[in-house]
């Protein structure tokens, strides 16, 4: 995958993306999250704030500074990771807006026997949103419209947003060009998430604004590489499997060849996604009912 992960404005800046469009990074930036989370504000004199990010008071205050003499009508959420929907109430607090978006989090599926949810810290449990947006709902502003777009797949409540006077998506954690998106169960799935990509390559948007990074300025295409990826991970699980590892354990050093130890734990989620995936198509099979990291997998 062609990736950018060139610089993009530093956290704390205010960039004017567009006519309609302004970028604020907060300072949460690292290895999951790149330079850190992207909020966005939409709009002139009366404005929707996509994303407010982290518990962070600082990012919080550049918000309010971006805006001021300005009115907040809405705050918009993609999802409920802690890096993009905790700073909600405090916003909220501060302007008087509406909370709509996604509804509170959930997980895809749920937890096998003897599981445990490793992700359940990333989770923001406290958000609670005035307004739960589906497929096509929409929100309005002094010329401006988001309209929601349901991309499950990083989480279950995962949604996107259309902002059709710039044929605009705001794609979340869903499509990023500096990264794959990561897929972790339980809370993620892998056949939710490629059923959103091709959802989305049925849709014609000039451009995406995601939650980390940078833009994607070919969507179409960055789509159709992004299917090729999953394609090929798919393939080197099989190859795996084919040479007689049945463990995710065992499966991950060789695929993930020059991975940081530190992020065998986040691969291991990430071929997890891709084995549950492939036993739901019979491809795959393992033993237990559902499919875990600690289970042992074979080629059916």
């Amino acid at each position: 995958m062609p990736f950018d992960r060139s610089a993009t404005t530093p956290a704390g800046e205010v960039a004017r993306l567009s006519p309609l469009v302004r970028r604020l990074i907060a300072g949460n930036g690292g290895p999951m999250t790149f330079t850190g989370t992207c909020s966005y504000i939409v709009g002139q004199g009366t404005v929707a704030i996509i994303d407010p990010g982290p518990d962070d008071p600082a990012h919080v205050a550049r918000l309010l500074k971006a805006v001021a003499g300005e009115t907040v009508s809405h705050i918009v959420v993609t999802h409920t990771h802690r890096d993009h929907s905790p700073a909600v109430p405090a916003l909220k607090a501060a302007t008087g807006a509406i909370v709509v978006g996604c509804g509170p989090h959930r997980a895809a599926r749920e937890l096998a026997a003897g599981e445990v949810n490793r992700l359940d810290a990333a989770a923001d449990r406290d958000y609670a949103p005035d307004l739960v947006m589906a497929d096509g709902d929409a929100i309005s502003g002094q010329g401006w419209s988001l309209a929601a777009v349901e991309t499950p797949g990083h989480t279950a409540n995962h949604l996107a947003f259309t902002l059709a006077e710039e044929k605009t998506l705001f794609s979340g954690d869903h499509v990023m060009a500096w990264s794959t998106t990561i897929v972790a169960p339980p809370d993620g799935s892998m056949a939710a998430y490629m059923a959103s990509i091709d959802k989305l390559r049925g849709m014609e948007h000039s451009v995406y604004r995601p939650g980390h990074g940078g833009p994607v300025v070919e969507p179409q295409r960055f789509l159709r590489g992004l299917v090729q990826h999953r394609r090929l991970r798919e393939a080197a699980i099989l190859g795996r499997l084919l040479a007689g590892d049945e463990t995710i354990a065992a499966m991950v050093p060789p695929i993930y060849q020059g991975l940081a130890t530190a992020l065998h734990g986040a691969a291991a989620l990430s071929v997890l996604a891709q084995l549950e995936d492939l036993v739901l198509r019979g491809v795959v099979s393992c033993d237990g009912l559902l499919p875990g990291l600690e289970s042992r997998y074979r080629l059916a």
